[in-house]
C-alpha cells in the first residue's frame, strides 16, 4: 500500500508518494523545480543534511541555485567541505552570501562578541537579513529540515507556508531518520563535514556550536547555555 503526504492551497492541490527509496525526497524535488522553476532557492549549511540534498538536487537540476550564508564566523571545516561539493558538482551555482556588516563594523556598532551578548541580534544580522536579501524575488526556498532533528521541528511538512519570509518552503526530508541520512551518505560516498565525526550533528557558527550532550536532541549543542535552539530561519 503507498503512503502519500498532500499539501495544498488556494490554488495548489499536489500529493507525494512518500514509499520509495527517498522517503518522497525526490519527488518533492522535482516537483518544486518543475513549479517554481528559476524562483526557487536551497539554503544550504552544508551540515550532513546538506550534503544529501546538494546530490539529490544535481540529479533533478545540476545547474540549481545554492546559497550558503556566510558569516565569517564558520568553522573552517566548513569552508573546505564547500571547496569540496564545487569540486564535485561544477555545474551547481553556489553563492556564498555575506551579511552587510563586516566583523569589525558589527563590533564597532554592537560591540565585541555580539554572539555572547545578545546571539539573537548576532543571527538576525549574520543571518535573518542576508536570507530575506536573498529570497526576495524568490517564490520558495529549501531547507533540509528533518522532523526527527527536535521538537521544535517535528511537525514540519513537505511545503510549509513561510509567513517570516513571505515564501513556502520545501522540506524534503521530513522523513528522513539520522541513520537514513548516514545510510546515504555512505552508499554514495558523499564527501561531508569531518565534524560530524567528532561528536557535533548539528554544525553552526563557530562561537556558538559544540559537540551535543545527547543524541535524543541533535541540536543540543547550539546555542548551549543561552536558552536558543534556533537561529530564527525556521522559528
Amino acid at each position: 500500500m503507498l503512503t502519500y503526504d498532500t499539501w495544498e492551497d488556494t490554488d495548489t492541490v499536489v500529493q507525494f508518494e512518500v514509499d520509495d527509496e527517498y522517503k518522497g525526497a525526490l519527488n518533492v524535488l522535482k516537483w518544486a523545480y518543475e513549479h517554481y522553476g528559476e524562483e526557487i532557492v536551497y539554503a544550504c549549511s552544508f551540515g550532513i543534511e546538506g550534503i544529501v540534498l546538494i546530490d539529490l538536487i544535481a540529479k533533478v537540476k545540476p545547474d540549481a541555485k545554492i546559497v550558503f550564508l556566510d558569516t565569517d564566523v564558520h568553522f573552517k571545516e566548513t569552508y573546505e567541505t564547500i571547496d569540496k561539493v564545487k569540486e564535485r558538482y561544477p555545474q551547481l551555482r553556489i553563492e556564498m552570501k555575506k551579511p552587510a556588516l563586516t566583523l569589525e563594523e558589527q563590533a564597532e556598532q554592537y560591540g565585541d562578541e555580539l554572539w555572547k551578548t545578545n546571539p539573537n541580534q548576532c543571527c538576525a544580522i549574520r543571518k535573518l537579513t542576508p536570507l530575506r536579501e536573498t529570497l526576495t524575488g524568490a517564490k520558495a526556498w529549501i531547507s533540509g529540515l528533518r522532523r526527527d532533528q527536535s521538537e521544535t521541528r517535528k511537525n514540519t511538512e513537505f511545503i510549509n507556508l513561510d509567513n517570516k519570509f513571505n515564501s513556502v518552503k520545501v522540506c524534503p526530508l521530513i522523513h528522513w531518520t539520522w541513520k537514513d541520512v548516514w545510510r546515504y551518505v555512505s552508499k554514495h560516498e558523499l564527501t561531508y563535514n569531518p565534524l560530524h565525526d567528532t561528536g557535533y550533528p548539528s554544525i553552526g557558527c563557530l562561537h556558538c556550536t559544540k559537540p551535543a550532550f545527547t543524541m535524543d536532541d541533535l541540536r543540543s549543542g547550539r546555542w548551549s547555555g543561552q536558552n536558543k535552539t534556533e537561529c530564527g530561519l525556521h522559528d
